[in-house]
């Protein structure tokens, strides 16, 4: 009797465990079609980072997000890592999505959604944190610079993940010739990059804006600017410029003397032929002006306008003739004599032309008249010389006479 008993109890503990591997055959057969599907995901320092896991074909299987450290960070909607900076987005049978919010750069990894079907199945989804880069800065600029000195200048920028690009402009030009450096920080994730330029300065590139721009994926097609204007100190350049190019006799003149430098030349030195002015009563000077009043012959000579700053000095010359008003007008006003002489060709020219015309005309009046008569010289009498006319006149409609 025990033996039956416990020939029916092996005999159910049989069909049980023939039942439990069917069932787990039908779970395994069923669940081939499900796969969680992943995306990777790239977010600037300090964004927020939204990880999805998703199934098309699921039955009640659950769902696990998984950190790179392979801490579970939620299972279905079960938060189970103590963070403050994950939260959940949605949790469903198809989808588990969740939030990471103040992403830093030891957050980048390989994050790891799971499906419990049997067996386990994953994807794995790669957090890529890009490292902002400090606004840049600009050293090496020392001011004044003197014209002609060479200037180097340095812009460096730290933090960025990738690398940072640096590029250099001057007057909206970009500089290709410039170095590079690229120096791994500390904490071995970020970078800084530093730039420098090497140029020759001179007197065009005082006050112009020297830009060191930074272009990083990071900062959405918005780079960080630094900008250096430039002061260079340069020797003045001297021009003088008259008050009318044709000075007369009894009238003003203003001789202007334009002077650039920097620092600005303050005052300036007029002499002439060399001394000082000869009449400071008539020429008084007024700044950068030397105004003559009353010209008069004596006035003439070499002016000369000397400018002088702290990097060196300069002077421009003028030549001052004093012209007689009358002698002016009469170089400006019309000249007769050729007006003249023009009238007197023409009209000679129209001369010749009428009596050379005049001639052809009447040599060739004559020869019509003497043919004409023509039959009439050798009549006897005056009968037979109208009688040979009028056969003159006859033939005369067989012979045609051209006048040219």
């Amino acid at each position: 009797m025990i033996w039956k008993r416990s020939a029916v109890l092996r005999f159910y503990s049989v069909c049980g465990l023939l039942l439990q591997a069917a069932a787990s055959k039908n779970k395994v057969k069923g669940s081939q079609g499900q796969f969680p599907l992943t995306q990777n995901v790239t977010v600037v320092e300090g964004g927020t980072a939204i990880l999805t896991c998703r199934v098309d074909q699921n039955d009640n299987t659950s769902l696990q997000w998984s950190n790179p450290a392979q801490q579970t960070l939620y299972f279905d909607d079960k938060k189970a890592l103590r963070d403050n900076r994950i939260e959940l987005v949605r949790a469903s049978w198809h989808e588990l999505s969740i939030s990471v919010s103040d992403v830093t750069l030891s957050d980048e990894g390989q994050y790891t959604c799971s499906l419990f079907t049997m067996p386990v199945k994953t994807s794995k989804a790669y957090l890529t944190v890009l490292g902002v880069p400090e606004k840049p800065q600009i050293s090496g600029f020392s001011s004044p610079v003197m014209e002609g000195d060479l200037m180097q200048l340095t812009c460096k920028t730290s933090g960025s993940k990738p690398a940072a690009d640096i590029r250099w402009f001057k007057n909206d030009k970009e500089i290709k010739d410039v170095k590079y450096l690229k120096e791994e920080d500390a904490n071995r994730k970020t970078f800084t990059v530093s730039s420098t330029l090497d140029f020759r300065v001179d007197r065009s590139d005082d006050g112009v804006a020297v830009i060191c721009r930074v272009d990083h994926e990071s900062l959405n097609a918005t780079p960080q600017v630094a900008m250096q204007v430039l002061e260079i100190h340069y020797t003045p350049s001297v021009k003088i410029i008259p008050s009318t190019p044709f000075p007369q006799e009894g009238q003003p003149l203003t001789l202007t003397c334009e002077s650039k430098g920097k620092p600005l030349p303050e005052p300036v030195l007029w002499t002439k032929d060399g001394g000082e002015l000869p009449d400071p009563d008539r020429m008084v000077v007024s700044g950068r002006e030397l105004n003559i009043l009353f010209l008069n012959k004596t006035d003439n000579g070499t002016y000369r306008c000397e400018a002088t700053n702290t990097i060196g000095q300069s002077s421009a010359e003028y030549v001052l003739i004093v012209h007689d008003p009358n002698a002016l007008a009469g170089q400006t006003g019309p000249d007769h004599a050729l007006i003249g002489g023009i009238v007197a060709v023409v009209v000679f020219v129209t001369l010749c032309s009428i009596f050379l015309l005049g001639r052809y005309l009447a040599r060739h009046k004559g020869t019509y008249l003497t043919n004409e008569a023509k039959g009439a010289e050798d009549a006897p009498d005056a009968d037979t010389a109208i009688i040979n006319a009028e056969g003159s006149q006859v033939n005369a409609e067989e012979k045609k006479e051209y006048f040219i």
